[in-house]
């Protein structure tokens, strides 16, 4: 069987961060399930590169847009090898492949009279690249609970697509195929919107040129959704490749709950109208939110570095903690601590631990040599039962494109292999006569648990089964061996080996050096008088810009208690401008002002760093700037 499936095409805006990777490490645990069972799997990923954000923000770094994409791209692509995301193809929305696609299927429409030319005049919100009408903007600013910044009136030329033509045909199949929009809450939430009425879409612009170009008006560029979600066909070929003819529709795109309207609505409406069969699951997962609340996101400032997390834990460790954590139609929670007790607790103790000392007796007890196993009693029967239907939960679970769920599972029979070492307590059997054909049958399935382990794990964390193939001198082998007993041949040479998940302290982490946390010293007392004298204010940033000829400054333009102050900050290495625009930050607002590099700044924002990681305070609360801070 064949099996299409996708991650979003993601803005490479700035590096990819952990919300990021989350959808991506899932479709690649799906992927790699999928190709374990035989499937013919096709696995796309990519980026999103026509956007107006990306002008401005390689504006703002003096960059031409292309050089600017180049960059970060390579980023992501670094990512994924370190996080070994096995994609077959990654298609980049600059490339002439997506360009002569998309201006196929927009001319098309166009001459079908699907697209037409009109006026627009809307609030458009740059960093969601979307426009509102003013009834939906919530106290004149984006609406979209994650974004909420300024938005600007635009009147321009455009082409529209006409949406609301296929309203009642997208709603029949939505009905018809229940399955199509997952999970349940997200396809409440689409037919609803439907229901309320669609409006035709604003499909190209006038005022930037970077973008794909409108064939037959070169004045205009491509809007960027009906630009962007193109790329799932024209990845294949379409119209005439022989990958589209072969892998369309998709199994399912896997994205994130924010732009589960694009992928169901206007995804399938372009796809009706261009005649073409609609994928057969969209799956909106939900966010990361950080342990403070929120969702973690470069918008909010609360995202970690995925490099430096790798570095710190390892791949294996990262993929398994999002993977755990994000439960079917919930949101997860992320924090470096939680990860490292999963680490601990779930990788180190239970798994690790079971394979190195079932490993080591067997290495004890038989010189490393597998025996060959006298007959069951009803504990080996009990394993038998429940690797099996462990083995069709988790195929259950995958299908249902439940990660969580199934490692879940796995770690039933984990916790069960572990039982089975002290119940069986081969110690304890090496030293009594005429146990050693009952130690042999516990050793023998110490290594066919170990074998079914593997394999139930590997598309959850692909670089742990080479290191457990290597101990158990067998490889991975395909998904139907995990249900079934006895495939170890009598004889085989196994090793012990290094801890597959050492144990890990938080406070030994810097720099790879198993050292103590170092931390400045407190400074001295102050008094509760010396400590009033200053003033901590709420401070909406409403501009922010780098201070030319250094790498360190911004300048930010601030509202604090109705008038607008200037304070340039070091924080320029760690938030790009875009980033701080319409947040609000904690500010000491009585600070003497001082001259940086010609610019009088009034005040000082307040940040936490540690070693190169630097954290600027920020408020979530719809709380005026001028607010004191007590």
């Amino acid at each position: 069987m064949k099996y299409y499936i996708t991650t979003p095409i993601f803005y490479p805006n700035s590096s990819p961060h952990i919300g990021t990777a989350y959808t991506t490490i899932a479709a690649d645990a799906l992927a790699r399930f999928q190709r374990l069972k035989g499937n013919d799997v096709y696995f796309l990923t990519g980026t999103d590169e026509n956007a107006q954000k990306i002008v401005r923000t390689a504006e703002s770094k003096g960059i031409n847009p292309k050089e600017y994409v180049d960059g970060v791209v390579e980023r992501f692509q670094e990512l994924w090898k370190l996080l070994n995301i096995s994609y077959d193809d990654f298609i980049r929305t600059t490339e002439e492949r997506h360009h002569k696609v998309v201006q196929g299927i927009f001319t098309r429409l166009y001459e079908q009279g699907d697209i037409y030319k009109s006026e627009y005049e809307g609030w458009y919100c740059t960093p969601c690249e979307t426009f509102w009408t003013e009834n939906k903007l919530v106290d004149g600013k984006c609406p979209n609970p994650d974004c909420g910044r300024e938005v600007e009136l635009l009147k321009e030329e455009s082409y529209f697509f006409r949406m609301s033509k296929y309203q009642d045909r997208l709603l029949d199949h939505i009905r018809k195929h229940p399955e199509f929009i997952q999970p349940v809450s997200r396809r409440n939430e689409m037919i609803r919107f439907v229901e309320s009425g669609l409006e035709d879409l604003c499909v190209s612009r006038t005022t930037f040129q970077w973008g794909i170009q409108v064939p037959f008006d070169p004045k205009h560029v491509v809007y960027v959704w009906l630009d962007a979600l193109i790329n799932y066909i024209a990845a294949l070929g379409y119209p005439e490749g022989e990958k589209y003819g072969h892998y369309w529709p998709a199994e399912v795109h896997l994205m994130g709950k924010d732009i589960v309207r694009f992928h169901a609505v206007i995804w399938p409406i372009i796809l009706l109208a261009l005649d073409v069969p609609l994928p057969k699951v969209v799956y909106g997962h939900g966010w990361f939110l950080s342990k403070e609340g929120g969702k973690i996101s470069k918008s909010r400032g609360n995202v970690q570095d995925s490099f430096e997390l790798i570095r710190r834990y390892g791949s294996d460790a990262i993929r398994y903690f999002l993977l755990r954590e994000m439960q079917v139609g919930t949101d997860g929670t992320y924090s470096e601590d939680a990860l490292v007790e999963r680490l601990n607790s779930d990788l180190a103790n239970d798994l690790g631990n079971f394979v190195s000392r079932s490993l080591a007796m067997l290495v004890k007890y038989r010189g490393g040599i597998v025996p060959e196993p006298g007959p069951d009693t009803p504990l080996e029967q009990e394993l038998r039962a429940l690797s099996l239907e462990v083995k069709n939960e988790v195929e259950a679970r995958m299908e249902a494109f439940d990660p969580a769920g199934a490692l879940e599972q796995i770690w039933r029979f984990v916790a069960r292999c572990n039982k089975y070492v002290d119940e069986t307590a081969p110690w304890s059997l090496a030293k009594q006569v005429g146990q050693e054909q009952r130690l042999n049958t516990v050793l023998y399935y110490f290594v066919e648990e170990i074998r079914i382990l593997n394999i139930l794990c590997a598309p959850f964390m692909p670089g742990l089964s080479p290191k457990i193939s290597r101990l158990i001198g067998r490889n991975t082998g395909a998904w139907e061996e995990a249900g079934r007993w006895g495939l170890t041949a009598p004889g085989t040479k196994v090793e012990k080996g290094e801890p597959l998940f050492p144990r890990v302290d938080i406070l030994q982490l810097i720099d790879g050096e198993d050292k103590a946390m170092e931390f400045e010293p407190i400074k001295e007392e102050v008094s509760i008088e010396d400590f009033a004298k200053l003033d901590f204010r709420v401070a909406k940033v409403v501009k922010a810009e780098k201070v030319e000829k250094t790498d360190k400054l911004l300048k930010l333009e601030m509202e604090i208690a109705g008038e607008v102050r200037t304070v340039v900050s070091g924080i320029a290495q760690h938030y790009a401008p875009e980033d701080l625009i319409g947040r609000k930050v904690v500010v000491v607002a009585n600070l003497k002002p001082a001259k940086l590099r010609g610019i009088m700044s009034q005040g000082m924002i307040l940040a936490a760093s540690h070693g190169d990681t630097l954290e600027v305070l920020m408020l979530d609360k719809n709380l005026p700037g001028g607010a004191r801070v007590k």
